[in-house]
């Protein structure tokens, strides 16, 4: 079986700074290790996204706000900077997670992985922050859903740090199912348990919080035992992985305790969960990791796993 990416060396461009972890140095590490792998890749070229697909999740202000970066070099907050290419770079990124996730809904593609930067699930519908510029997975998720491709979308966000940003886009929306596993106490200081969702989307929002130091098995009796059910009750027509890396247990930022083999085993149970409630349908978009090893590596193994 082959499995799909979306890679390019303008995601490369965004560049916040010397010493900063979220480093162009992080897709060369993905390249590096796919190059040793001999799995059957299904390469979609990167889109930039439309006005009318980010505008699905964000503000027009934080667009506008976003686009006068161009060219300068601007502090959003004090983890988050542009540097000249990065407005028009985010719009890639998150155009190429549309595309992936588009192609997978329509059948055109097979499961995988969109390769981009900067990562997106801190930025909310009003803010940049977290590294995060434009929400990735929260614009394909709308655009899924305004283009008729799904009425229920379910996103699982494994990153080490809570989701704020994806979690407050869909909060009140009962279409779509946001899940979470994340260290807690930890930034961006969300994510806490008793956040089940507003209004009609209540019910429709699940974090779990877990202390420094989890590992695999956690991770996969979490999804076995909580989050699997909450899937199958909710019937999505398709789930979208925000996959942070950071989770790695030697990543820098990060307190968790995963393995690669464990993400592996979790890229496994997630692609199976797909099969049995989706027909398949699963696309995941890259979030954190910060140790280069490790953040190559597992890549290389969730995409194996579902090759």
């Amino acid at each position: 079986m082959a499995v799909s990416i979306v890679r390019d060396r303008r995601f490369q461009q965004h560049d916040p700074g010397a010493h900063h972890p979220e480093s162009p140095s992080r897709l060369r590490a993905i390249d590096e290790a796919l190059a040793s792998s001999s799995m059957k890749l299904v390469e979609l070229a990167p889109v930039e996204a439309t006005d009318e697909e980010i505008l699905g999740a964000h503000s027009a202000e934080l667009l506008a706000r976003l686009e006068s970066t161009r060219g300068h070099v601007v502090s959003l907050d004090p983890d988050t900077r542009t540097s000249a290419n990065s407005y028009d770079i985010a719009r890639c990124a998150a155009g190429s997670t549309v595309e992936i996730v588009r192609a997978v809904a329509e059948k055109r593609a097979p499961p995988g992985l969109a390769m981009v930067r900067p990562p997106g699930h801190h930025a909310t519908r009003e803010r940049a922050m977290g590294f995060c510029l434009i929400n990735n997975v929260a614009v394909a998720a709308t655009t899924l859903l305004r283009e008729g491709l799904a009425e229920r979308v379910a996103i699982y966000d494994f990153d080490v740090h809570h989701g704020n940003g994806t979690e407050a886009i869909f909060y009140g929306d009962p279409n779509v199912l946001y899940l979470s596993t994340h260290q807690w106490p930890f930034y961006p200081g969300t994510g806490e348990k008793h956040r089940t969702g507003s209004g009609a989307g209540e019910g429709a929002n699940l974090n779990v919080p877990l202390p420094a130091g989890t590992g695999d098995e956690v991770l996969l009796e979490v999804s076995r035992s909580v989050l699997g059910p909450r899937i199958r009750n909710f019937s999505p027509d398709m789930i979208l992985l925000s996959a942070g890396f950071d989770a790695f247990e030697r990543d820098p930022l990060g307190g968790f305790a995963v393995t690669v083999e464990g993400f592996a085993s979790l890229a496994r149970f997630w692609r199976e969960m797909a099969e049995s409630t989706c027909e398949g349908r699963i696309a995941g978009v890259l979030e954190g990791g910060y140790d280069l090893d490790g953040l190559g590596r597992s890549v290389r193994a969730v995409l194996e796993a579902w090759a």
